[in-house]
């Protein structure tokens, strides 16, 4: 179950995917509690943080306690790339990670992200020397290709391995698909057998047996879990004891979602300040209670908590509502 990656052992191979807007320091800490073996933060511009972004400091900053987490840059300028890289690295970070996956069209118009796997010549001069520039080991997380008839997830592996790079996560859709219809373990299995470094498979990963088949399908090293924690950082002490033991742990109780709530919008608050705190909390709370008998009224419910005992409140009696009628 430990996952080596350069001179770094992780606790195990369950890890927490980069997704804007959601992996932020209080949610990658509530997923560490849970079990988690490494996180990875909300993609960061290296440009950003050359230019001294201030609202990219929010992004850069780990907490005491988190265990190892990767920092994500993204760009498309080898020698920026290089240089922020070794800026950042006296920072708490086990590893500097590049998104070569991002679909984003801001992120792909602009060069960046997944559009290159469109020019692996580019990628290769990021990566190498990125490389060269850290100690720290470097990843590089990419798709299965940029469309389905440009499928190079093979290629950009072993290109990535050929410049020095610890590790790879890839993603089983092409750029082309986002995040719809399903993800191809196939390239994952593929891009494993290509390469000698440890190969983390994404995609389609939302309870235990998932994470178990795609290891078994793929004999992928890793596996990262993306959308299959939003709402719910429980998906990795259940996964964990699944691979470990067998059993299917049931999932979190209404009141145990109570209570994660109340601490995730604690934490955010702490973190952020309660204005912030409330309005990134309507999302994860949406995710929280997807499922629960009315969720559709519920979530239209949540869009009107605006304080930190607005939030208990509405976690306390709402769900605990919701736990009687049942």
């Amino acid at each position: 179950m430990k996952l080596r990656i350069g001179n770094v052992t992780l606790d195990n191979n369950l890890i927490l995917a980069p997704m804007a807007g959601v992996t932020d320091l209080p949610f990658r800490f509530l997923c560490r509690e849970q079990g988690c073996g490494m996180a990875v933060t909300e993609m960061v511009s290296a440009k950003a943080i050359l230019y001294k972004n201030r609202n990219t400091n929010e992004l850069l900053k780990v907490a005491p306690g988190e265990g190892p987490v990767s920092l994500q840059l993204f760009g498309s300028d080898p020698e920026i790339m290089a240089d922020i890289a070794a800026q950042v690295e006296e920072g708490p970070y086990a590893f500097i990670d590049v998104n070569m996956g991002c679909p984003m069209p801001k992120i792909v118009n602009n060069g960046e992200g997944s559009a290159l796997m469109k020019d692996i010549g580019l990628a290769e001069r990021i990566l190498t020397s990125m490389v060269k520039a850290v100690k720290k080991p470097v990843t590089v997380k990419f798709r299965k290709g940029f469309t389905e008839e440009d499928c190079n997830a093979v290629e950009f592996a072993k290109m990535a391995e050929s410049c020095g790079v610890a590790a790879v996560a890839v993603h089983g859709r092409t750029r082309e698909q986002y995040y719809s219809g399903t993800a191809d373990w196939t390239i994952i299995r593929k891009v494993k057998e290509a390469v000698a470094i440890p190969v983390i498979g994404n995609g389609d990963v939302f309870k235990p047996e998932d994470a178990k088949a795609l290891m078994e399908e793929t004999g992928c090293d890793g596996v990262m879990i993306a959308r299959g924690a939003k709402g719910n950082p429980w998906i990795f002490k259940r996964t964990l004891h699944y691979l470990e033991t067998g059993e299917l742990l049931s999932g979190p109780d209404r009141e145990e979602i109570s209570k994660m709530i109340i601490r995730h919008g604690a934490l955010e608050t702490e973190h952020k300040g309660e204005a912030v705190a409330m309005r990134e909390m309507r999302g994860h709370m949406a995710w929280y209670t997807a499922g629960l008998p009315h969720s559709a009224k519920l979530r239209n419910d949540i869009n009107q908590v605006g304080t930190m005992d607005e939030l208990r409140n509405f976690a306390e009696e709402r769900i605990g509502k919701i736990r009687s009628e049942n």
